[in-house]
């Protein structure tokens, strides 16, 4: 097994540092606090979340419910995959425990369905649930009644604020969580802006009911120290520098050196030693596996976004978007034009605002594009 993990969480030998982090989360869930988790994608939140999840002090005493909410549009869908996902996690701990959340789930009864061995499936079409509040309701109610406390972590967070109903699935969801005793909740999102605007503004029902912790980059040194000794655990070596070379050119950014770091294991033999020179193969190998995909994804957006995003990975960072010199001198049509792309390509997730920057959310996008300008 290639032990530089580029999907999901692989156990604590495969997970890098987040110790300081690690032990905070696990206090402060401990503690009854509910937290929004706030940083940039790729960093690891998710993972992290995952690796608190098996700490003794949480996988001995409590349920524990991941779901994310990234692809969902309403609070149907909401509804949907957040059952889903608890079902799903108490499968695992046998059938008394996930008969105790069926059983409430009498909005639903006629829907549900079991496997030949008897184990319930999660099979509903999203027609199934008519009145996703009655069946929210439901939901909460198991929260609130389970037989040992739950721990809810909810990923992408800021996605409910593009729902029709947004400002109303954000008061109920505050409604039923002020309610619930026996369960804490992990708001976990990437758009900072956003997730500050649910937490931060006094209008918004989620105003000042979370402790908020930002997720910044693993440091070089120890993600070097990592990289290092999982080479050497596999009797290889990493020449000094590489990760360096590696941590700089991606911004620390952890998915991306985690998947550079995995093509220089792949292609270095046992008993070999990774080299400084090896770093750019192995980025232009992803960035030829990835080419086809970003070129079919760039081709769909409109020429004006298109235009915008080749100039903002041809800058790196753009510190001021609507100034004339970054128009002229990528030669877009006029300052309005430009921001009005650039909020689209925020929308669609291809650009990061950041403190009023501006930079292409995936590093391989970026250097893609900069490759074919």
């Amino acid at each position: 097994m290639n032990p530089f993990v580029t999907r999901g969480y692989a156990g604590p030998q495969y997970f890098c540092d987040r110790e300081k982090e690690t032990n905070d989360i696990v206090q402060l869930l401990t503690n009854g606090n509910n937290l929004a988790l706030i940083s940039p994608r790729r960093l690891g939140k998710t993972d992290l979340i995952r690796h608190c999840f098996a700490q003794p002090a949480l996988r001995d005493h409590y349920y524990t419910f991941l779901i994310d909410i990234y692809a969902t549009n309403t609070l149907r869908d909401f509804v949907n995959v957040l059952g889903k996902a608890i079902l799903e996690a108490l499968k695992s701990r046998g059938r008394k425990a996930w008969e105790g959340f069926l059983f409430g789930l009498k909005s639903l009864q006629a829907e549900l369905s079991f496997d030949f061995t008897g184990n319930p499936v999660w099979a509903l079409g999203l027609t199934s649930i008519e009145n996703p509040d009655v069946t929210l309701d439901e939901i909460f109610d198991y929260l609130n009644h389970a037989d040992r406390p739950c721990i809810v972590a909810i990923d992408e967070f800021q996605q409910v604020t593009s729902y029709p109903d947004g400002e109303r699935v954000e008061a109920t969801l505050r409604s039923h969580i002020q309610r619930c005793n026996n369960a804490v909740f992990v708001f976990s999102g990437s758009r900072r802006h956003l997730m500050g605007n649910i937490f931060s503004s006094p209008a918004r029902p989620f105003y000042q009911s979370v402790v908020t912790m930002s997720l910044a980059p693993i440091s070089c040194e120890k993600y070097a120290e990592f990289a290092e000794n999982l080479f050497a655990q596999n009797g290889k070596q990493l020449q000094p520098g590489v990760v360096e070379k590696v941590y700089q050119q991606f911004d620390g950014i952890t998915l991306c050196l985690q998947r550079v770091m995995n093509v220089l294991f792949m292609n270095t033999p046992d008993g070999g030693i990774a080299t400084i020179d090896m770093v750019e193969e192995a980025v232009n190998y992803l960035l030829n596996l990835l080419g086809d995909n970003f070129e079919s994804m760039v081709a769909q957006l409109p020429e004006k976004q298109r235009s915008v995003l080749r100039a903002i990975a041809a800058e790196g960072v753009v510190k001021s978007i609507s100034s004339g010199a970054f128009t002229k001198h990528h030669r877009l049509l006029s300052p309005s034009s430009t921001v009005a792309a650039t909020k689209a390509l925020v929308e669609k997730d291809f650009v990061a605002q950041d403190n009023g920057h501006y930079l292409v959310y995936d590093r391989f996008l970026a250097l893609w594009l900069k490759q074919n300008n």
